[in-house]
């Protein structure tokens, strides 16, 4: 029996609100406890995130270990423990003492076509008027137009899976990521640990990194991309010829090429949790989640130090942080450089000199400009809402892209499609239709 201990790092998270969405969002069915107090994470003299314990039919604590990638020592022991638990007689038969069933405030599980259930990312064609959508929680890629009339879909079968083909027949797992180059839109998956590739006009889609296992752990790309697993790939971004994708898992920056010859390599940070400038091969990078671009320098949204920063991308490479003091330096305070808090920024979009940022847990967007480092709250009013009746209200945003005057913003916990006139600021609906 498996029970989640919910210790939360970010305000936001403390929220049990904020909790049921996340349980809703990732289809979660053990019993979770919400810890805000960190009671629990003390009396188990807990020191990171995350922590397994172990714990005996009798209650005993039998042993703990912290970090990822320690499934197969878990199942050894978690194996002898039930065989000596069985003949001593102290395993528990029948159902489980529990139920778990929870849904998003967007309702049940049955849900129409043009339904959003947590979308990620979203991409707004510069030159065109085409929109698309990671429609995360649902495992489908949405093509829309940018007044939401839907266009078409790939996956959607509301069910995750790692299957290439058929728009009708591929399956996703929580996509985010979206970049468009020529015909085809790539699309990072959190879930697969992988770049699937759609092309639009066959509407086909096919996978062109990853193994669809985890790669845990800082590496070094080496090898043919296909052939090479992935850590939790959050977004990406296409120039000068490279696919760019924000490595949220292993903190870190690689890059794809996009000549056809299959070439996957490590583009900043050594895979250590740390917020270090300098040098993109010895910077340190926080759960990287966004990015960005003004054709020179690559912007990074750092997340897990809620900061901002930039990597040139010429010969020099080095890595600046614009505003972001530390991984337990957050809140939500407008400034100027160090003064500035965000709290676990997912989303950048870069428009006229000026960077937006989705602000994801102070439930906000904001603007920052990159010469000055001076960031203003735009949209939001720091609490989880909607539009109506409490302007500009936003839960949780994760992606924004600009096109046409417009900034369009994947209102995560809201379900939606929000845009806004980057001239008056003011917030509209797109519905799906």
């Amino acid at each position: 029996m498996v029970v989640g201990v919910h210790s939360a790092k970010f305000p936001n998270e403390r929220e049990s609100s904020s909790l049921v969405e996340a349980v809703a969002r990732h289809r979660v069915t053990h019993p979770v406890v919400n810890d805000a107090d960190f009671a629990i994470w003390q009396r188990y003299g807990v020191r990171a995130w995350p922590t397994l314990v172990l714990v005996d039919p009798q209650g005993y604590v039998v042993g703990g270990v912290s970090g990822e990638g320690h499934g197969p020592l878990l199942r050894q022991y978690i194996a002898r423990l039930v065989d000596e638990a069985r003949a001593a007689g102290h395993l528990a038969a029948g159902p489980k003492p529990f139920s778990l069933t929870i849904t998003p405030r967007s309702g049940g599980t049955a849900l129409s076509r043009t339904a959003l259930r947590f979308p990620g990312k979203l991409l707004a064609e510069p030159d065109g008027n085409r929109l698309f959508v990671s429609d995360t929680g649902r495992h489908r890629i949405v093509v829309a137009d940018q007044s939401g009339r839907l266009l078409d879909e790939a996956g959607g079968a509301d069910e995750p899976g790692f299957e290439d083909g058929p728009f009708e027949r591929a399956r996703f797992h929580e996509p985010q990521g979206l970049a468009l180059v020529g015909p085809h839109l790539y699309v990072v998956e959190t879930g697969n640990h992988a770049v699937r590739r759609l092309h639009l006009g066959t509407r086909v889609v096919e996978t062109v990194a990853g193994t669809g296992r985890q790669q845990i752990g800082p590496v070094r790309p080496s090898g043919p991309a296909r052939q090479t697993a992935l850590n939790s790939p959050w977004d990406c971004l296409a120039a000068d010829g490279w696919l760019y994708l924000a490595m949220a898992g292993c903190h870190q920056i690689w890059r794809l090429a996009l000549d056809g010859t299959d070439r996957l390599e490590h583009f900043a940070g050594t895979g250590h949790e740390r917020l270090v400038d300098g040098p993109r091969e010895q910077a340190g990078f926080n759960q990287p989640s966004g990015l960005a671009t003004d054709g020179r320098v690559l912007y990074v949204a750092d997340s897990e130090a809620s900061a901002v920063r930039a990597v040139d991308l010429d010969g020099a490479g080095q890595v600046r942080t614009l505003v972001g003091e530390g991984l337990f330096e957050f809140g939500d305070v407008d400034g100027t450089g160090a003064e500035v808090r965000l709290q676990h920024v997912q989303g950048l979009a870069w428009a006229g000199g000026v960077l937006y940022l989705a602000d994801t847990y102070n439930h906000k967007v904001k603007r920052l400009d990159p010469v000055t480092r001076s960031v203003t709250s735009w949209l939001g009013i720091g609490a989880p809402s909607r539009a109506e009746g409490r302007p500009g209200g936003l839960a949780e945003p994760q992606g924004v892209s600009v096109a046409g005057g417009r900034l369009f913003v994947a209102d995560t916990n809201n379900h939606r499609i929000v845009s806004a006139s980057l001239d008056t600021g003011v917030l509209e609906e797109i519905g799906l239709r």
